[in-house]
Protein backbone atom coordinates (compact mmCIF):
# COMPACT_ATOMS: atom_id res chain seq x y z
CA UNK A 1 0.00 0.00 0.00
CA UNK A 2 1.87 3.56 -0.63
CA UNK A 3 1.32 6.56 1.25
CA UNK A 4 -1.71 7.68 0.43
CA UNK A 5 -3.50 4.40 1.14
CA UNK A 6 -3.73 3.46 -2.16
CA UNK A 7 -3.25 -0.02 -3.57
CA UNK A 8 -2.37 -0.35 -7.31
CA UNK A 9 -0.84 -2.86 -9.34
CA UNK A 10 1.61 -0.16 -10.69
CA UNK A 11 3.01 0.53 -6.99
CA UNK A 12 6.63 -0.43 -6.39
CA UNK A 13 7.86 -1.78 -3.71
CA UNK A 14 10.98 -1.53 -2.34
CA UNK A 15 12.02 -4.26 0.10
CA UNK A 16 15.13 -4.41 2.45
CA UNK A 17 16.16 -8.04 3.41
CA UNK A 18 19.08 -9.33 6.12
CA UNK A 19 19.37 -8.99 9.59
CA UNK A 20 20.70 -6.21 11.39
CA UNK A 21 22.33 -8.40 14.33
CA UNK A 22 24.87 -9.60 11.78
CA UNK A 23 26.60 -6.81 10.53
CA UNK A 24 26.77 -6.17 6.89
CA UNK A 25 24.53 -9.67 6.61
CA UNK A 26 21.73 -6.76 6.87
CA UNK A 27 22.74 -4.07 4.46
CA UNK A 28 19.19 -4.72 2.82
CA UNK A 29 17.63 -3.08 5.90
CA UNK A 30 20.30 -0.39 5.85
CA UNK A 31 19.73 0.82 2.23
CA UNK A 32 15.98 0.79 2.64
CA UNK A 33 16.96 3.17 6.40
CA UNK A 34 18.80 5.43 3.46
CA UNK A 35 15.87 5.49 1.06
CA UNK A 36 13.64 6.53 3.16
CA UNK A 37 15.30 9.64 3.78
CA UNK A 38 14.37 10.54 0.55
CA UNK A 39 10.59 12.01 -0.86
CA UNK A 40 9.42 8.96 -2.67
CA UNK A 41 6.66 8.69 -5.17
CA UNK A 42 3.50 8.01 -4.44
CA UNK A 43 3.18 4.67 -5.83
CA UNK A 44 6.24 3.17 -4.03
CA UNK A 45 6.80 1.90 -0.35
CA UNK A 46 9.92 0.80 1.14
CA UNK A 47 9.95 -2.03 3.67
CA UNK A 48 11.99 -3.44 6.17
CA UNK A 49 11.71 -7.12 5.21
CA UNK A 50 13.96 -8.28 8.10
CA UNK A 51 14.78 -12.45 7.44
CA UNK A 52 12.06 -12.86 5.22
CA UNK A 53 8.97 -14.72 5.30
CA UNK A 54 5.97 -15.86 4.14
CA UNK A 55 4.51 -12.41 6.05
CA UNK A 56 6.05 -10.48 2.81
CA UNK A 57 3.80 -12.23 0.25
CA UNK A 58 0.78 -9.33 0.67
CA UNK A 59 2.77 -6.59 0.54
CA UNK A 60 4.58 -8.18 -2.85
CA UNK A 61 1.50 -9.24 -4.51
CA UNK A 62 0.05 -6.12 -4.01
CA UNK A 63 2.80 -4.46 -6.13
CA UNK A 64 3.88 -4.52 -10.04
CA UNK A 65 7.70 -3.82 -9.36
CA UNK A 66 9.34 -5.63 -6.41
CA UNK A 67 13.34 -3.84 -5.71
CA UNK A 68 14.59 -6.30 -3.10
CA UNK A 69 18.40 -5.55 -1.57
CA UNK A 70 20.11 -8.14 -0.47
CA UNK A 71 23.41 -9.26 0.78
CA UNK A 72 25.72 -11.80 -1.31
CA UNK A 73 28.93 -13.73 0.23
CA UNK A 74 29.90 -14.73 -3.14
CA UNK A 75 33.84 -13.36 -2.98
CA UNK A 76 33.40 -10.52 -5.05
CA UNK A 77 34.92 -7.16 -2.99
CA UNK A 78 32.81 -6.10 -0.35
CA UNK A 79 30.30 -3.46 -1.74
CA UNK A 80 30.46 -4.62 -4.75
CA UNK A 81 26.62 -4.67 -6.16
CA UNK A 82 25.13 -6.15 -9.14
CA UNK A 83 21.61 -5.72 -10.61
CA UNK A 84 20.03 -8.64 -11.34
CA UNK A 85 16.33 -10.08 -12.30
CA UNK A 86 15.61 -13.42 -10.84
CA UNK A 87 12.27 -15.06 -12.30
CA UNK A 88 13.40 -18.31 -9.80
CA UNK A 89 15.16 -19.08 -6.60
CA UNK A 90 17.78 -21.06 -8.71
CA UNK A 91 18.86 -17.33 -10.55
CA UNK A 92 19.33 -15.87 -7.31
CA UNK A 93 23.41 -15.85 -6.49
CA UNK A 94 24.73 -19.09 -5.36
CA UNK A 95 26.11 -18.24 -1.90
CA UNK A 96 23.66 -15.93 -0.36
CA UNK A 97 23.91 -15.83 3.44
CA UNK A 98 22.23 -17.34 6.09
CA UNK A 99 18.31 -16.05 5.17
CA UNK A 100 18.74 -17.38 1.48
CA UNK A 101 16.20 -20.19 1.77
CA UNK A 102 13.25 -18.80 3.34
CA UNK A 103 14.19 -16.14 0.49
CA UNK A 104 14.38 -18.31 -2.23
CA UNK A 105 11.29 -20.27 -0.71
CA UNK A 106 9.39 -17.17 -1.21
CA UNK A 107 9.81 -15.96 -4.88
CA UNK A 108 9.03 -19.31 -5.71
CA UNK A 109 5.66 -19.45 -3.82
CA UNK A 110 5.16 -15.62 -5.04
CA UNK A 111 5.40 -16.95 -8.84
CA UNK A 112 3.63 -19.91 -8.04
CA UNK A 113 0.28 -18.26 -6.85
CA UNK A 114 0.19 -16.71 -10.36
CA UNK A 115 2.24 -13.29 -9.30
CA UNK A 116 4.15 -12.05 -12.58
CA UNK A 117 5.28 -8.27 -11.29
CA UNK A 118 8.90 -7.14 -12.32
CA UNK A 119 11.28 -8.10 -9.81
CA UNK A 120 14.57 -6.76 -9.18
CA UNK A 121 17.46 -7.53 -6.88
CA UNK A 122 20.20 -5.62 -5.90
CA UNK A 123 22.62 -8.08 -4.18
CA UNK A 124 25.60 -6.74 -2.32
CA UNK A 125 28.52 -8.65 -1.49
CA UNK A 126 29.70 -8.84 2.08
CA UNK A 127 32.47 -10.43 3.79
CA UNK A 128 31.95 -13.85 4.70
CA UNK A 129 30.65 -13.49 8.34
CA UNK A 130 32.70 -13.07 11.46
CA UNK A 131 30.62 -12.13 14.68
CA UNK A 132 27.73 -10.32 15.49
CA UNK A 133 26.94 -7.18 15.73
CA UNK A 134 25.32 -3.45 14.61
CA UNK A 135 28.04 -2.35 12.93
CA UNK A 136 28.20 -2.75 8.69
CA UNK A 137 31.86 -3.00 7.92
CA UNK A 138 33.65 0.30 6.17
CA UNK A 139 33.42 -1.37 2.80
CA UNK A 140 29.92 -1.93 2.81
CA UNK A 141 28.64 0.97 4.89
CA UNK A 142 30.17 3.29 2.56
CA UNK A 143 28.19 2.44 -0.75
CA UNK A 144 24.85 2.89 1.13
CA UNK A 145 24.33 6.24 -0.50
CA UNK A 146 25.56 5.36 -3.68
CA UNK A 147 23.40 1.88 -3.64
CA UNK A 148 20.20 4.31 -2.72
CA UNK A 149 20.61 6.97 -5.12
CA UNK A 150 20.62 4.29 -7.90
CA UNK A 151 17.52 2.71 -6.65
CA UNK A 152 15.76 5.49 -6.24
CA UNK A 153 16.80 6.75 -9.68
CA UNK A 154 15.14 3.52 -11.13
CA UNK A 155 11.44 4.81 -8.82
CA UNK A 156 11.93 7.90 -10.33
CA UNK A 157 12.47 7.02 -13.68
Amino acid sequence: MNSNGNNHKSDTLILGIGNILMGDEGVGVRVVEEIQKAKLPVNVTCLDGGTGSFLLLDPMQSAGKVILIDATVDGAPAGTLRRLQPRFSSDYPRTLTAHDIGLKDLLDTFYLLGNQPEVVLYAVSIPPLHEMGLDLTPQVASRIPEIARQILAEVNE
